[in-house]
């Protein structure tokens, strides 16, 4: 089975912690992200490459279906599921001067994932209040694909913005959802909490032994780079006659020569075909050679993704082509001499601490009555059915208002139990955080849903509404078992990987 408990030593929790009555379902379910730290590592290493460079090629997670949902309303009184319960909210921040502006919190922040096609997508989050101070909430089909398998290198990000993690990377280890989501694809479910190892960031890097390179957890690389034979020798004398860090050896290398050179040899370098065309006929220097124009037939997906240097074409009987065009030169050959050496190099991390003591975490709010004010954070970004696209997905936007009095039901995500809110914000918002009691100058709330669903109620091919799910008893109980699971730092003091 996917779905399974997570092992009670690594989580710290104990077995009666996850007891429930043998003829009951349970509320939640919980699978593992990325618990061990070599693996958190790996997933926050994978989006922090290369100055961020995955990060921003991700774009915004969105359903697969073509048409915009409806809302349907279903009843008028708020469900009757227990007594209203709130957790505090803490933070980081000192209180702001009032101004007229909302003012952004502090724990919003984006979470990256790799879905099941292999694209790099995103969602909307918040650091949320939690035993260990290491829990995000966002929705569910930002976790799970489907309410099936969880998505791979799933890491949150608070405050990101163009690339960068002002606060470090916080790789997921535990996720835990509505047991209907997991199993159903329910959306009534739609939300996810997960227990996040401790966040990092990179810094720098530095070139050690070999000896240091070999003993060295976490990212290393070597290169081999060529050098001079006076380094060589002085390479070779501090090791005592022989090194493995450095050597010689033998090489060809080719010099262009005129056309009366005595042991001149033919090579060909293939060229665009623009500048095939500009080069002179003959056998010179960058001239042309017509037996060195060279055509491939390839698959339409080959033809597609090709990026070389020949010039791709259909022929007359729907062939996909690609032509290579050589220019020659004449060479000599020479035998010399290189040296080399090897150059290790480890990259430096820097533990940054758990979430909730870097941003602070948002409060949570179950069984509160309809029609409550709240103020809805996220990064939407894709454009509406018009085609209309007023948002870039880079920096957070926010929604204000009084849901609804009563429940909504979106047939297509199978939701029956919906609260909504009139609001245009578009997809990439998924995940954001509903929160009522927001104060203004603290930057704090209660967590009462997370986006869901987008709405064109009014069929103008304008998202006019957004959903969550309605935080009930079930979802606190969600909560309560993903405040228990404890997680660790992934970083030494000294920047490489633990064990």
């Amino acid at each position: 089975m996917k779905r399974l408990l997570i092992p009670l030593a690594a989580a710290g929790l104990t077995a009666a912690t996850f007891a429930f009555p043998a003829s009951a379902e349970p509320h939640w379910a919980t699978d593992p992200l990325a618990p061990k730290p070599a693996d958190a590592y790996s997933s926050a290493n994978f989006w922090l490459d290369a100055n961020g460079a995955a990060l921003r090629k991700a774009t915004q997670y969105y359903w697969d279906f073509k048409n915009v949902p409806k809302l349907v309303g279903t009843q008028s009184k708020t469900p009757d599921d227990g007594k209203p319960g709130l957790t505090a909210p803490t933070g980081s921040v000192a209180a702001a001067t009032k101004v007229k502006n909302v003012n952004l919190p502090k724990t919003i922040g984006k979470v990256f994932f790799i879905d099941r096609s292999g694209k790099y997508r995103w969602c909307s989050a918040t650091s949320i209040q939690s035993r260990h101070r290491n829990l995000v909430v966002t929705a569910g089909h930002c976790v799970y694909e489907r309410g099936k398998d969880v998505f791979r290198k799933w890491v949150f990000i608070p405050g990101y913005y163009q690339g960068k993690a002002p606060w470090g990377v916080y790789a997921g280890a535990y996720a835990f959802t509505a047991y209907d989501l997991d199993v159903y694809d329910d959306y009534d479910g739609d939300y996810a909490f997960v227990a996040v190892h401790n966040g990092y960031s990179l810094a720098g890097s530095k070139q050690v032994s070999k000896e240091e390179y070999d003993k060295w957890y976490g990212d290393k690389w070597a290169n081999d780079v060529e050098i001079t034979q006076a380094e060589y020798t002085k390479c070779v004398d501090l090791n005592g006659g022989e090194s493995a860090d450095c050597w010689a050896k033998l090489a060809t290398t080719s010099d262009v020569v005129g056309p009366d050179y005595p042991t001149k040899k033919r090579a060909f370098k293939e060229v665009a075909k623009e500048e095939y065309d500009k080069a002179p006929t003959g056998t010179g220097n960058g001239a042309k050679e017509p037996a060195k124009t060279v055509v491939d037939q390839v698959t339409k997906s080959e033809y597609e993704a090709y990026k070389g240097l020949g010039y791709r074409k259909i022929d007359a009987l729907g062939n996909y082509t690609i032509t290579h065009y050589y220019l020659g030169y004449w060479v000599k050959e020479t035998t010399k001499t290189l040296y080399y050496k090897t150059v290790f190099t480890v990259g430096i991390a820097k533990d940054l601490g758990r979430l909730g003591d870097v941003v602070g975490g948002q409060g949570f709010a179950w069984n509160q009555p309809m029609g409550q004010h709240v103020t809805v954070f996220g990064y939407p970004s894709a454009p509406h059915p018009d085609g209309d696209k007023p948002y870039t997905g880079l920096t957070p936007k926010y929604c204000m208002g009084k849901t609804a009095t009563k429940m909504y039901q979106i047939n297509t995500f199978k939701a029956e139990t919906h609260q909504v809110l009139k609001c245009s914000m578009t997809p990439g918002a998924d995940g954001g955080p509903w929160l009522i009691k927001y104060n203004n100058n603290k930057r704090t709330g209660y967590v009462n849903g997370v986006t869901s669903t987008f709405a064109d109620q009014d069929g103008n091919d304008r998202i006019d509404f957004i959903s969550s799910a309605y935080f009930d008893g079930e979802v606190a109980d969600v909560y309560k078992q993903a405040s228990l699971a404890e997680t660790k730092a992934i970083v030494s003091p000294k920047g490489e990987l633990l064990q």
